[in-house]
């Protein structure tokens, strides 16, 4: 149907040089996103590279996410789809309890997608491990370590299986130096194999100053091309994650930094870029931020934080972000919450109201920030009790009614009257029905 018109098309001329005054180029992309130029003022939000790699661990995280259990078959398909997004590294899962050639398998699927994917393998707890890396062909190698000196005994395999056994520990308990001692050891190994090194820095909320000197010494001195700082807790703030990242390049100037935040107070993504503003060059993050515990920065919203608000690179393909969202609810079961920043079902949806609905006709980035193509999603507008007539002629127009003004109010009148004794709101069944009856 046509419409009532609200504004005069020279009112709507005005409305939009009025929100062409308000932009500046970059922070406002027609068809992608509209924020706030104070984002994009290095005066405001300090210097940021061009820009970041996002590492993606969704296929390891998913090893710690109770209850699933996807076959090789479900984690190969969702890899394609990673792949396909663009994402520049990819965390498998480790060696432990998989049969070389199902690592080889996994790289040679990445490679065959994109040869220029970096495929790097986790926990290597052995040169034994580090060995059957480089025999799959990965790019790179995570070698783990802990925040501690005995009580990282904790976090030994081999110590609770000797216990289940009844064995007795007889040798010393290994203090900080033995553990980066032996850490460093297998960066060495890796190195001679000629795989590139990554070393997560594990609980880094419990480094003091001298533990994080004498890390970054003996790792980088071992041949670590970068440094992660690993917060398994999420006991960093952004501005704590911020000053560990200046620190470590100030320790280790020719070294690269990365990060693997948890999202426990909400800040993973929030951390990610404070790290990044400080030097940091890599952000290690999943899928629907899956992961044990709170999870990890979410891949979406950490890709359109750098990309919309602060005019970062990451190279990824924005628009298949949702429907890869979608594959990882389907690889594990996990649902995200219907406003999941980016991918969310309904992030893109603000109700019902006609002023809300019908803003797009002015500037589809009014209230939007984001363009919700530009990340494979859409934009609803769902008919509820709030509901104006704008509203519903648009409803009934998509389901292919015309209707006279005065038959969208008679529909409105009947469809409220429904919505109070059913106590839902009507489908698009309903409203058919409830046309019919109108006449």
């Amino acid at each position: 149907m046509e419409k009532p018109p609200v504004f005069a098309p020279e009112e709507l001329a005005r409305f939009r040089a009025e929100l062409r005054a308000r932009r500046a180029p970059g922070a406002h992309e027609p068809g992608r996103w509209s924020v706030s130029p104070l984002n994009r003022r290095t005066d405001v939000v300090g210097p940021l590279p061009s820009a970041v790699r996002l590492r993606d661990a969704t296929l390891r995280s998913v090893e710690t996410l109770p209850g699933v259990v996807a076959s090789t078959g479900a984690k190969h398909a969702f890899l394609r789809r990673l792949v396909a997004a663009g994402v520049p590294e990819i965390v498998t899962a480790g060696p432990g309890g998989r049969e070389d050639a199902l690592l080889k398998a996994e790289v040679d699927l990445v490679k065959g997608e994109n040869p220029d994917c970096r495929v790097i393998c986790p926990l290597m707890r052995s040169p034994e491990d580090v060995d059957r890396a480089a025999r799959a062909g990965y790019d790179a190698v995570q070698v783990w370590v802990q925040g501690f000196g005995e009580t990282s005994l904790a976090y030994q395999p081999a110590v609770y299986a000797a216990a289940w056994r009844g064995e007795t520990r007889g040798a010393a308990p290994p203090t900080r130096s033995a553990v980066l001692e032996r850490a460093a050891g297998l960066v060495r190994h890796a190195r001679a194999q000629g795989l590139d090194v990554i070393a997560p820095m594990l609980m880094v909320s419990y480094l003091t100053e001298d533990d994080l000197e004498e890390t970054v010494a003996a790792l980088t001195a071992a041949g670590a091309g970068e440094l992660t700082l690993f917060d398994g807790p999420g006991a960093m703030s952004p501005e704590a994650y911020a000053y560990l990242v200046h620190r470590v390049r100030e320790l280790a100037p020719d070294v690269e930094v990365g990060l693997h935040p948890h999202n426990t107070f909400g800040l993973a993504v929030g951390c990610a870029v404070a790290a990044v503003q400080a030097g940091a060059s890599a952000v290690e993050l999943s899928v629907n931020g899956y992961c044990g515990g709170p999870g990890n920065a979410d891949l979406a919203a950490a890709a359109l934080a750098f990309e919309a608000l602060y005019g970062v690179r990451t190279g990824l393909r924005t628009e298949s972000l949702t429907a890869l969202a979608r594959a990882g609810e389907e690889l594990t079961g996990y649902r995200t919450p219907w406003n999941h920043p980016v991918t969310g079902t309904h992030a893109f949806c603000w109700g019902g109201l006609d002023f809300i609905t019908q803003e797009a006709e002015i500037d589809p980035l009014l209230h939007n920030c984001l363009e919700p193509g530009l990340v494979g999603n859409a934009r609803l507008a769902p008919f509820t009790p709030d509901s104006g007539p704008y509203t519903l002629a648009d409803r009934t127009t998509a389901l292919g009614l015309d209707l006279t003004p005065a038959a969208v109010d008679e529909l409105l009148r009947r469809a409220r009257l429904f919505m109070a004794a059913e106590n839902r709101l009507p489908t698009d069944e309903d409203l058919m029905a409830l046309a019919r009856e109108a006449g």
